[in-house]
C-alpha cells in the first residue's frame, strides 16, 4: 500500500480514542502490569506515546522540512516516560496524549504537506537517511505496534487462566 497522508492521519487521529476506550477507567491490575522483564505496561506505553508527541514525530517533521538532512535528528529517549509519568494517573495521561495528538495533527495539516514534500529527506541518528513519508508511515505503525503491545500486556495477565486455549491465543507465549 502506498503512503497517503490522509489515510495515515485517519489512523493517527483515532489512537487517542482507542486508548481511552481500552484503558479509561480500568483498574491498576490491567494498566500497570506488563508481560515480563523489560516490557512496557499499558501505563508505560501511554507515557511513551506522550513523550513521542512532545519530542519526536512533529519535531522531526519540522527538521526535515526546515533543515533537510543537514543535521541528524536528536536521539529519542525511549524510556523517558518512567520519570515523566511518575505520580500521574492513567486518566491524566490519556487526556494529555489526546490533547498533544490533536495539536500535532492540526500542525501537520497546517504544513500543507505535498507529494513533493513527502520525498524530503532527514537524517536519523542510527538509521541514516529517511524521507518524510517514511517518518510519517513509521508514526502510524508505531501507534499500531504499541496498541498490540498493550493488548499483549493485558492478555498476559490471564496467561495461565485461559488453560488449554493458550495454544490458540497468539498474544500469549506457547506453553
Amino acid at each position: 500500500m502506498d503512503f497517503v497522508l490522509e489515510d495515515a492521519t485517519d489512523v493517527l487521529e483515532r489512537t487517542p480514542e482507542v486508548l481511552q476506550a481500552l484503558l479509561g477507567g480500568l483498574s491498576d491490575c490491567w494498566t500497570l502490569s506488563n508481560y515480563g522483564t523489560a516490557t512496557f505496561s499499558p501505563f508505560d506505553v501511554v507515557g511513551h506515546l506522550i513523550h513521542g508527541e512532545q519530542t519526536d514525530w512533529m519535531v522531526r517533521v519540522r527538521v526535515i522540512l526546515e533543515q533537510g538532512d543537514s543535521i541528524p535528528f536528536e536521539p529519542f529517549d525511549r524510556y523517558a516516560m518512567y520519570e515523566a509519568s511518575k505520580g500521574k494517573r492513567m486518566g491524566d495521561l490519556l487526556k494529555q496524549f489526546a490533547l498533544l495528538r490533536t495539536k500535532n495533527l492540526d500542525e501537520l495539516r497546517a504544513l500543507d504537506v505535498t507529494q513533493m514534500k513527502l520525498q524530503c529527506r532527514g537524517t536519523h541518528p542510527t538509521l541514516g537517511q529517511v524521507t518524510l513519508s517514511q517518518l510519517l508511515a513509521a508514526w502510524v505503525v508505531h501507534d499500531l505496534n504499541h496498541l498490540h503491545q498493550i493488548a499483549k500486556s493485558m492478555a498476559y495477565q490471564y496467561c495461565t487462566e485461559v488453560g488449554p486455549w493458550r495454544e490458540y491465543l497468539s498474544l500469549l507465549p506457547r506453553s
